[in-house]
């Protein structure tokens, strides 16, 4: 994509705008064009598309979700190289579709929305970026998602800290690994992907555990030239493996919404993993969760627990009281040295939209709406806030599959919108005792899960469960799969021609 294609077309009125070019916002802008909407541009605060995958390219990143399952219905890929490819590939099969979809002329780089307020008289948004310039939109599509703000916990001292220090999220690849005593705070997804992966460079690796994560075995292979070939010419074989991961998420699904069964299953299985991994007993202990499995991520490796028990790698389960000018300092009084500073320490899921300021109907604010946490009908619409559609929205994350299911499933949704729109009528706002009564249907739903048995980036500091799905993934696709009107107000609808 070269600059000239991405800010070819000048600063006017769109039919639609969509905020992120990460998996989501390229859903919506491809069901879109399938509908025959062209009048649509993808706006992108950095000077490439990819969102998540563009941003996370620290050593051992890589997808823990299945390939076949974590990518578009519509656009198969048959080149994996394995079954959990890394980070490079994720971004370059997005970087394709983008392109075989048509899409490359409808992005604008290095334009980041920072204001966004409905015009009442116009009908339509107005958006103003961080360089001074102004579009105006009919429908507003925020496609930010939940993890891309970086989180660095307050710590004392963090400013005297001589070394490099970094953000799994913000890696600097001029950072020098080979020999150094890196310290990694955190252990959530990133670091279960990094530690295995620069073992072997870094001098000591010291980890620093708050609480351990539940972990599964990941069923990774390699995809040989054959299989890929075959795929190729037999594209409908891709089908296959993509219908069985389903089904597997199924089984996690299950796990995670209630059913007993299911969860006593995956509990053996991670048992089993850290008795047949770490024959350490006393370190087998400091890593066996006290939380209830599924109250925050579960994680698939199959190499963490064996890097904790190398020579050179450290578990320190005391709290850290402050960082030092070469280290870290824990409750026991232990200095811990480091020449490098990582935190793999998560993201913040529940702020959605920050920084962005979003004003709807009579100045009101977005962020006061959402003071006491984020919601929107379906995860995509709030009342007050006319022809603005949400992916990733509130409770649209999943645990146990692919959230790019999810994606097409409110870009499918927001298409139908589009289209109503475009037969005429009011602005579409979702009715607010609709959104009321949903809302409470989820918190309900919510309050009797496993996700309230913990601390996790899934609630906010109220406790209040903002960021996840509580039922299974074929629930949501089937509640979104056709928008009522009635839900905005409207009598009927006959879709329109094309």
């Amino acid at each position: 994509m070269t600059d000239s294609a991405a800010t070819a077309q000048s600063p006017g009125r769109v039919r639609v705008a969509i905020i992120g070019s990460g998996f989501g916002g390229v859903a919506v802008a491809a069901a879109l064009r399938r509908a025959g909407d062209a009048d649509v541009v993808l706006l992108e605060r950095a000077d490439r598309i990819g969102g998540v995958w563009r941003d996370n390219t620290y050593p051992g990143c890589a997808c823990d979700i299945p390939a076949p399952l974590y990518s578009y219905s519509f656009a198969l890929n048959p080149d994996w190289s394995r079954r959990f490819p890394p980070h490079s590939e994720i971004l370059d099969y997005l970087h394709r579709c983008v392109a075989e979809l048509g899409l490359a002329d409808s992005v604008r780089l290095r334009t980041e929305v920072t204001d966004a307020s409905w015009d009442e008289a116009g009908a339509c948004w107005r958006l103003r970026t961080a360089d001074g310039a102004e579009l105006t939109a009919d429908v507003l599509v925020p496609a930010v998602g939940q993890l891309s703000r970086p989180v660095v916990p307050a710590l004392p001292g963090t400013q005297r800290f001589a070394g490099p220090a970094m953000h799994t999220a913000r890696w600097d690849p001029a950072v020098r690994l080979d020999g150094a005593r890196v310290a990694v705070i955190g252990t959530g997804a990133s670091a279960v992907q990094l530690v295995p992966a620069i073992a072997d460079r870094a001098a000591r690796v010291t980890v620093f555990q708050r609480t351990p994560p539940w972990t599964l075995p990941k069923p990774d292979r390699r995809h040989g030239r054959l299989g890929r070939a075959l795929y190729q010419r037999v594209p409908a074989l891709m089908r296959v493996p993509r219908a069985a991961f389903w089904s597997a998420t199924v089984v996690t699904g299950l796990a995670v919404t209630g059913n007993r069964a299911a969860a006593a299953v995956l509990r053996g299985l991670s048992r089993a993993q850290r008795w047949w991994q770490v024959r350490d007993p006393e370190l087998r202990a400091r890593i066996t969760p006290v939380e209830p499995m599924g109250c925050k991520r579960v994680l698939f490796t199959n190499d963490w627990l064996p890097a904790l028990g190398r020579e050179d790698v450290e578990l320190v389960t005391e709290a850290i009281v402050e960082v030092t000018e070469d280290g870290v300092r824990t409750a026991d009084g232990r200095d811990h040295p480091c020449d490098v500073l990582v935190y793999g320490t998560g993201f913040a899921a529940t702020d959605f939209l920050v920084p962005i300021r979003v004003t709807g109907r009579a100045g009101r604010q977005l962020s006061e709406e959402w003071r006491d946490g984020a919601y929107a009908y379906l995860g995509m619409a709030v009342p007050g806030f006319p022809n603005l559609f949400l992916t990733y929205g509130p409770n649209t994350n999943t645990g146990n599959t692919s959230v790019i299911y999810f994606h097409e499933a409110q870009a499918r949704h927001i298409a139908q919108a589009v289209s109503l729109l475009a037969a005429g009528g009011e602005p579409l706002e979702v009715r607010p005792e609709v959104a009321a009564d949903y809302d409470a249907e989820l918190q309900r739903r919510l309050a009797a899960s496993v996700w309230t048995a913990c601390r996790s980036w899934y609630r906010t500091a109220t406790g209040r469960i903002v960021t996840n799905w509580p039922g299974m993934a074929a629930e949501y696709r089937r509640r979104t799969a056709r928008l009522d009107p009635a839900d905005y107000g409207r009598s009927g609808w006959s879709r329109p021609g094309r």
